[in-house]
């Protein structure tokens, strides 16, 4: 690949930048198919335009090689805004332009407007993607017309987002009534109360939030940051700690879930973050949450025969959490244990969790390619030198 320069006379010095231009990080060409007359290259990914107003990406790229902004590719492709992800009517994932997709979203909305499951998915994906001021519009009608806890919640947060801070705290409060034991409008009400610089009404609803919800690791997390910012780190951890012991938190990993969080993604905290890790685990030794944790933060470490230790037996909640499956699968791997492996894909298999048996199928396929590939190998190796 060589630097674009503008049209003219090429200076020597220009020529030595072509020359010696070195790429970091990743890289990729835009061209038809008919660029690549000898094959497609292996490491090629195909992206076929399904509508016809893809036409214009591949007449511009017929003229050459071009670079793209992200958006420019979707609008080259026919796409109606950016990309967003979707599942056609095999469940298979496809990708379409977002306005497309709200517009049809819209459209079977308001073919039945007082179906709330619709409004509901329509007003989520709007704010999904910042879009609030249409979303309160949606909820607003739908808590009009009677709409539950549930529509005064997500019309609460459409509001905190534009900061409407009065109306969303009213909104919130009405939630509140209405889902006396979800904890979620309590941490949206704490939000709005940070909004107004109302740090006594912060705190009162995070402690009313993890009262409803002992177990509520967002809860603790956002009750840490709270704690952090009016006092220190130090200061935070211990206060998060004494109220983790109390008798109503006492049988809860989610205080120690939390902090190990806040430490986990810097090599130099890891440790404290295994350590809070390990308390979770200890204290709820079948919480899948706890265990997941832990174990990535023991491959993150290198040890993976505490990553084997900590999952080995738990290999039946691995039949439902496909995450706990995954790091069980990669120490394994790490370890080349592949009578392990087989025995654990082969009970994955029959898992009754979609993505479980999806997961052991392609690993299994990995594994046997890998496999034959390394037999294909030692044939070559040990046939005998042409004479």
């Amino acid at each position: 690949m060589t630097q674009s320069n503008p049209p003219g006379p090429t200076s020597p010095s220009s020529q030595q930048q072509q020359a010696t231009l070195q790429l970091t990080g990743g890289a990729a060409i835009l061209a038809p198919i008919s660029a690549f007359p000898n094959g497609v290259p292996s490491n090629a990914l195909v992206l076929i335009p399904i509508a016809p107003n893809g036409q214009p990406l591949e007449k511009k790229i017929t003229e050459g090689p071009v670079a793209l902004q992200m958006d420019e590719v979707w609008k080259l492709l026919g796409f109606n805004g950016p990309a967003v992800q979707v599942q056609d009517e095999q469940g298979r994932p496809i990708m379409i332009g977002l306005e497309d997709l709200l517009a049809g979203l819209d459209k079977h909305w308001v073919e039945n407007p007082d179906d709330f499951d619709r409004a509901k998915i329509y007003a989520q994906k709007l704010m999904e993607h910042g879009k609030h001021v249409k979303a309160e519009q949606v909820l607003a009608k739908i808590v009009a017309k009677g709409g539950g806890g549930d529509f005064w919640l997500l019309l609460g947060v459409s509001q905190a987002a534009q900061e409407k801070w009065e109306k969303a705290e009213g909104t919130l409060k009405g939630a509140q009534n209405l889902l006396k034991d979800n904890p979620m409008a309590s941490i949206e009400l704490a939000k709005v109360a940070r909004g107004k610089k109302d740090k006594k009404g912060e705190r009162e609803n995070l402690d009313r939030a993890l009262s409803i919800a002992p177990n509520f690791v967002d809860g603790w997390a956002q009750l840490f940051l709270f704690l952090k910012a009016e006092k220190d780190e130090d200061a935070a951890v211990k206060e998060i700690e004494e109220l983790a012991s109390s008798p109503v938190n006492a049988k809860t990993a989610a205080p120690f879930i939390a902090l190990q969080g806040f430490f986990a993604g810097d090599e130099k905290t890891r440790d404290k973050a295994i350590t809070f890790a390990k308390k979770a685990s200890e204290r709820s030794p079948d919480d899948p949450l706890a265990l997941l944790c832990l174990s990535a933060l023991y491959g993150q470490a290198g040890k993976i025969e505490e990553v084997v230790k900590t999952l080995a037996p738990h290999e039946a909640k691995m039949q439902r959490d496909v995450r706990l499956a995954h790091n069980y699968f990669e120490a394994l791997f790490a370890l080349r244990d592949m009578n392990k492996i087989t025995a654990l894909l082969n009970k994955l298999a029959t898992a009754p969790t979609r993505e479980v048996k999806e997961f052991a199928i392609v690993r299994s396929r990995a594994i046997a390619q890998m496999l034959e590939q390394q037999k294909q190998a030692l044939s070559a190796a040990s046939a005998p030198a042409p004479k």
